[in-house]
């Protein structure tokens, strides 16, 4: 599908339904961003990102945000998991986690709960919305959000006494329930609490074990937030949150398909606690004062079976097993001072925002595999970050805004294995942004963006203990040891962009071009000794990516509402990077695509109110094809999925059919490339790890 006719598409519909438009008479609902310092209108916001609500959520019956991420442009994920939890925005993040310590492109951030790198706890039951922030955030979130951020807020407490039981069962035997109790607790005091309990078999059928429930998903979600309003100045917010999935791994297929061989399944376990206490003090001096502590802990577990099969198939009974404990604790603080009515900067037309923010994040890590005489690894790994923010919003003229942030950080990290492999990298970064927007009447402006993200380097630990541990040449242990750590990366963003309402309202518009220039970009390369490899990261020096991104719906009348959002995008590497290619050898890939960068993404489709609360929704999302890695030339095909669904809402009882990926669509989330069938005798392939089938259910949801 050409990218012409994709754009043609959703204009060819709207214009045809030009003359209905008249007689719409509801507003689109407004849609408040959280992620910023100050909450603000999504319209009025000088940037490029997409809020997935609740309505789209509930209607979709996503579990987790990877089950929503197509919805947005030029938003893509890698799973090599049970779940999608590596995100990548414009092109840009990365694809999994094995031994080495990896500071993430794309933040995942659940309420103020730093989840980066860990996002099977990504779930959504009783999110209010999902905010998609595009392009770096350095001002407002630092070191992990070099390319954006996801970030997830759950509802809040309710004056009033209110609660919800929702029940849903699908294929797959699959089942979910969960319970919503909201309101006030005493005069001054709100709280809410939800609960809920999710369980598939997956949608894998072991052919050797003659099982369907090796790829399943058991996760359960437990939220609670306490909102004390201790005067009309003071209030504290204490929010706790737990999450235990406890799920299989087995998806790769030596038949390439969904039925797999494997003796030993994996696994793919999560359990995490965070406490978050924060509180707001309005002082009569005419600031804010918010301060946050926040505290998580998380052990995970990641395992699979790595020959995909049974011991006998291969000529000299190979087999093996690869396993990843962690445990990660995390800690930070956050106090900032925020202007109010009277103390606002240069006679009232700017408005300040300073900060200093501290983490300190530990990870232990066991990794045990079963092949040969590899003894058990164990690493330490500690992180901490201080930094310093500000940022200056002024009105420059009746409609033209500045905005101006900064942002200095001090990282530091300590690594430590059992092997004797040691370093400290440590670095001091800035980021940042400037916007200047400009309101060309009451309900449209334009903006322009400059913006700077950074990710501090780490260390290349796995590959060299391979090394030394196998006894590789002196020349390629010396190569590891020089490249034992690598540097931080840098981006550079410019983006124009345009947001307006029209018809009082009822359409709404926004548009961004983009440019980003990467800096000693961090890539995966590869050493290979004979039948042995070690993967380590390297920096390349430069990387560009540059796209669009449409987003616009459309409340045609009372009964309908339509919605485009379409993404386009073009990276390449700029400079040298050598790979060593499954089928080509040793490759220069510059020039080439960057990998899980698809040109084109699409989300379009409407909603149909009819008789009497009932509605219909049907939608249509699209990627092309895109390079699974950097290292080899195997790519993804493009799709097409539909998802339908049907629905009642009445005063208290909501019942919904859906269905998402009607038509059944294979597509892939994840692939690799090289030989691991003896059946053929090793012939090279690409193994792909296959989304979500047809999934269809039922979903009911009692309020009172």
């Amino acid at each position: 599908m050409k990218f012409k006719s994709i754009v043609r598409t959703p204009l060819i519909m709207s214009a045809a339904l030009l003359p209905a438009l008249a007689l719409a008479d509801n507003r689109i609902e407004e849609i408040v961003v959280n992620a910023d310092f100050r909450p603000q209108d999504l319209m009025d916001l000088p940037a490029s990102l997409s809020v997935v609500t609740s309505d789209t959520i509930n209607a979709r019956n996503a579990r987790h945000f990877d089950e929503i991420l197509n919805a947005a442009p030029n938003v893509n994920f890698a799973a090599g998991a049970s779940r999608g939890r590596f995100i990548q925005l414009r092109g840009i993040g990365e694809r999994s986690q094995f031994v080495d310590p990896v500071n993430p492109s794309v933040g995942v951030m659940v309420d103020d709960i730093d989840f980066s790198g860990i996002g099977n706890a990504g779930t959504l039951f009783d999110i209010n919305q999902v905010e998609i922030l595009r392009g770096p955030q350095g001002t407002r979130f630092g070191n992990n959000a070099l390319a954006g951020l996801v970030y997830l807020t759950a509802n809040n407490p309710t004056e009033a006494f209110e609660g919800a039981l929702e029940a849903s069962v699908a294929n797959y035997d699959t089942w979910s329930t969960g319970v919503v109790v909201s309101g006030p607790v005493s005069p001054n005091l709100l709280g809410r609490f939800a609960v809920q309990q999710y369980q598939s078999d997956g949608f894998i059928d072991n052919e050797f074990l003659n099982r369907d429930d090796t790829n399943a998903r058991d996760e359960l979600t437990v939220r609670g937030k306490l909102r004390w309003l201790a005067a009309d100045n003071l209030s504290f917010d204490l929010s706790l949150f737990y999450a235990d999935l406890d799920n299989g791994y087995d998806t790769f297929s030596l038949d390439r398909n969904r039925n797999t061989l494997s003796d030993e399944p994996g696994n793919d376990r999560q359990e995490s606690t965070a406490v978050s206490l924060g509180t707001t003090w309005e002082s009569a001096a005419g600031f804010t004062l918010e301060a946050s502590l926040v505290y998580q802990e998380s052990d995970l577990e990641y395992g699979y079976d790595e020959d995909w099969a049974f011991v006998g198939i291969h000529p000299w009974e190979y087999q093996s097993v690869d396993n990843y404990v962690r445990d990660r604790d995390q800690l930070s603080v956050d106090l900032r001072l925020l202007s109010q009515e009277g103390s606002e900067l240069f006679n009232g037309s700017t408005h300040w925002v300073v900060g200093l923010y501290f983490e300190n994040q530990e990870e232990q890590l066991e990794r045990s595999y079963t092949y040969g005489d590899v003894p058990l690894f164990e690493s330490n790994s500690e992180m901490q970050t201080l930094a310093l923010y500000g940022e200056l919003d002024s009105q420059l003229a009746e409609n033209l805004t500045l905005k101006v942030g900064l942002r200095v950080e001090q990282f530091d990290h300590e690594y430590r294995d059992n092997i004797g492999i040691s370093a400290e990298p440590d670095d001091d970064m800035w980021g940042g942004q400037i916007s200047l927007e400009y309101q060309l009447n009451d309900n449209s402006m334009i903006y322009g963006l400059v913006s700077r993200g950074y990710k501090a380097g780490s260390v290349n630990g796995d590959a060299l203990g391979k090394a030394l541990l196998r006894a590789w040449p002196p020349t390629l242990v010396d190569f590891l040891t020089q490249h034992l750590e690598f540097d931080t990366e840098t981006l550079l963003n410019f983006e124009l962009g345009y947001k307006g309402s029209y018809f009082d309202e009822r359409l709404q518009t926004r548009l961004s071009l983009f440019r980003m220039d990467r800096s000693d970009m961090q890539l995966k390369a590869w050493i290979v000794d004979g039948v042995q490899f070690a993967g380590y990261i390297d920096n390349v020096d430069q990387g560009e990516n540059y796209g669009l991104e449409l987003e616009s719906i459309w409340q045609v009348s009372d009964a309908l509402q339509l919605f485009a959002n379409i993404g386009w995008l073009e990276t390449e590497l700029e400079d040298d990077f050598f790979v060593n290619d499954v089928d080509l050898g040793l490759v220069n890939k510059k020039g080439r695509e960057q990998a899980h960068a698809p040109n084109y993404q699409f989300n379009v489709g409407g909603q149909l109110e009819f008789a009497q609360n009932f509605y219909a929704r049907l939608e249509v999302e699209a990627k092309d094809e895109f390079y699974y890695s950097n290292s080899h030339e195997s790519k993804s095909d493009s799709f097409e999925l539909v998802n339908l669904t049907l629905g009642y809402r009445g005063e208290h009882f909501d019942l919904i059919l859906w269905s998402r990926n009607l038509l059944d669509k294979d597509y892939g989330v994840r692939g690799f490339r090289f030989g691991n069938d003896p059946r053929d005798f090793y012939a090279t392939h690409t193994y792909e790890q296959l989304g979500e089938p047809r999934v269809f259910g039922v979903t009911g949801k009692y309020r009172f």
